[in-house]
């Protein structure tokens, strides 16, 4: 190349270097300086072809961030990978000018889509610095559509170009910095001034020996008159608290700690109140302290609540002591937290021996699995019901027990409707002298039970001998067998109960016939207590009866279902049992007249058992519904 053309584009290059640099220092628009420097770059070298490519954060890909010569949707859109198979990755990895004269001949690197698209034949990329923290900001890439040789002195002027475009976006980032630190700065003290105004406590500032005080802002309850004076600040502690606040501060000062006390004041209304004050030190560069920045918190209220929970934990504490039942308190799965005096003398235990699980080691090792399932169902059920057996430490007897608790719950909040488990509080029962007397009551009871049967018998003996052979004299005995029956599953029961399957199996199948595939019976496990399950007994007797007689069970088309469902909860429930009998054909009509079994249904168990019940002779078949309220049956878990 001739020595004036080079000349030519030196002084080109450096014209280009000036004019930048002056825009570098002067503008404050990043988009601006690097549009420009695309623009001048290009006319330095005459290609008018050029690209800013700004590395992000993953550091493995160059968004172009601005360039001239380009397709539109190019810049600000498309993003290059730099890796080892780019002439940009290169670049970036080595820190030197990485230059293709012409990349259909080049073998080394791959190049990107658009820029073959774009019908570019040469490139050169040069790196541009970044911060201490960021090595490199990206790439400045000049292209062109011819195939070039770049020479030395192209690079060099290139190195130079894109280390003023560093200088300019470093020095563009340190502005930004300072102008979001500035912003900071100033949300920060709109921050403080705000909390300070809303604040109920009043906020001061103290020298660093705490001899004057300058209250800032807030809504307290310090004396109106009061001046920034140690003599000030001594007259608005309570007398009685001086020595120890004042001793406090010393102990704050000395140790450059933070300082926080509660103690009482005199208030602005005359009163005495309750505040909490605490105070942080600030520090100069050599670690003095230069102030202290603090806030009085008004706990006169707090101070009342505390002590009337106080009071009240020791009312508690004193009734619990004094009940002649077995104490304690827990948290949740049994972990107890404390155990009464009688606890701990009926069981020998200590205090820190009964915490926790310890409590267990007074309970018959065979109850412990028994106790521990029972806690971790009451944390769902909400109460704990439970009986084992407890060492009494006087005698080394183990007697049983009945262990009783609810859970003491917060106020109903978000997430706890029913108020979140605070503890438990339960008692400890001896029942080991109630347990011998129902088992005493349950021999006493058999006992009844079977002279009942026995009475049963000799009437219906009496009866055979005494009536002579009818109808009538069968349906009596019949009768008198049904309440046999329901004597006998008495006796068997240690519950003084009989599960309503069984009873309405037995009736059927007394009655002639309770295997019949013609028959269905269905329902849920239900008990029926001692003292109402004789009068269901005799209905179900009578409608089975006459279902063998006459009936669905009698004639070979007819079918029976008897099942029975729990309706409602609580106070509203109800058991109901349907009797539905279908094929039946009644050759003579309808019966004319209401028997024993009519009346029975329909007047004796809703006057006994208080039902609603509903008897119906159809053409089809007997229908009878009987609904029994809540505390004539049992459920399956135990409860009427």
């Amino acid at each position: 190349m001739p020595a004036s053309i080079r000349e030519e584009e030196w002084f080109r290059q450096r014209d280009v270097l000036a004019r930048f640099g002056e825009l570098a220092l002067k503008s404050d628009d990043l988009d601006e300086i690097l549009h420009e420097a695309c623009h001048l770059v290009g006319q330095a070298l005459g290609t008018d072809i050029a690209k800013v490519m700004e590395l992000q954060p993953d550091g493995t890909t160059l968004l172009i961030k601005a360039g001239v010569g380009w397709p539109s949707g190019i810049v600000g859109n498309v993003t290059v990978q730099a890796n080892q198979t780019s002439s940009e990755g290169n670049a970036l990895r080595t820190g030197t000018a990485v230059i293709s004269e012409d990349i259909e001949t080049e073998d080394r690197f791959e190049y990107a889509a658009f820029i073959r698209d774009a019908g570019i034949r040469a490139l050169v990329n040069v790196i541009i610095i970044g911060a201490k923290d960021q090595p490199s900001y990206g790439i400045l890439q000049v292209d062109s559509c011819k195939p070039r040789r770049f020479t030395e002195d192209d690079t060099k002027f290139l190195r130079s170009y894109a280390n003023l475009i560093a200088a300019a976006v470093s020095r563009l980032r340190k502005i930004a910095e300072m102008r979001e630190g500035e912003a900071r700065l100033r949300v920060s003290e709109e921050r403080y001034r705000a909390l300070v105004t809303a604040t109920s406590n009043v906020v001061y500032r103290m020298n660093p020996d705490w001899t004057e005080m300058q209250q800032l802002d807030g809504r307290g309850f310090l004396p109106d008159t009061a001046k920034p004076s140690k003599a000030w600040m001594l007259g608005y502690i309570h007398p009685d608290d001086q020595a120890q606040v004042m001793t406090s501060i010393q102990e704050a000062v000395w140790a450059k700690g933070i300082f926080a006390l509660e103690h009482r004041v005199c208030r602005a209304d005359g009163t005495v109140g309750w505040t909490h004050s605490r105070a942080v030190p600030l520090f100069d560069q050599q670690g003095e302290i230069t102030e202290w920045f603090g806030a009085a918190s008004d706990i006169t209220e707090l101070k009342r609540v505390e002590g009337a929970l106080i009071e009240g934990e020791g009312r508690l504490r004193t009734l619990m002591e004094g009940i002649p039942l077995l104490v304690w308190r827990s948290g949740n799965e049994g972990k107890w937290t404390w155990a009464s005096p009688q606890w701990l003398d009926y069981t020998g235990q200590r205090q820190e021996e009964s915490r926790d699980w310890g409590w267990l080691q007074a309970v018959h090792p065979d109850d412990h699995a028994m106790a521990r399932q029972a806690w971790h169902e009451a944390g769902k059920d909400g109460l704990l019901d439970v009986e084992f057996r407890v060492r009494r430490a006087a005698d080394g007897t183990w007697r049983w027990h009945q262990t009783r608790s609810v859970p003491v719950r917060a106020v109903p909040g978000p997430g706890h409707p029913k108020g979140r488990i605070l503890e438990w509080l339960g008692t400890t029962t001896d029942i080991e002298d109630l347990k011998h007397l129902q088992g005493q009551q349950g021999v006493l009871l058999a006992e009844l039970q079977h002279r009942t049967r026995n009475l049963l018998a000799v009437v219906r003996n009496v009866a055979r001998r005494s009536i002579d052979p009818s109808p009538g004299r069968n349906q009596y005995d019949a009768r008198l067998a049904a309440m046999g029956r329901v004597q006998g599953f008495l006796a068997r029961s240690s519950a003084w109960s009989v599960p309503l399957q069984e009873l309405v199996n037995a009736e059927l199948l007394a009655a002639g016939d309770g295997t019949s595939d013609r028959v269905i019976i269905d329902g849920p496990s239900v008990n029926l207590p001692g003292d109402g399950v004789q009068p269901m007994a005799l209905a179900l007797h009578e409608l089975a009866t006459n279902a063998v007689k006459y009936g669905a069970i009698a004639q070979p088309s007819g079918h029976l279902s008897v099942t029975w469902r729990l309706e409602g909860l609580g106070s509203t429930a109800q058991l109901v049992l349907e009797w539905r009998e279908s094929g039946v054909a009644i050759p003579n009509g309808l019966p004319a007249r209401q028997g024993y079994g009519t009346e029975l249904i329909t007047r004796a168990l809703p006057y006994q058992l208080k039902a609603k019940t509903h008897l119906e002779f159809t053409l089809d078949g007997v229908r009878c519904t009987i609904a029994l309220p809540a505390g004539t049956f049992r459920n399956e878990d135990g409860r009427t």
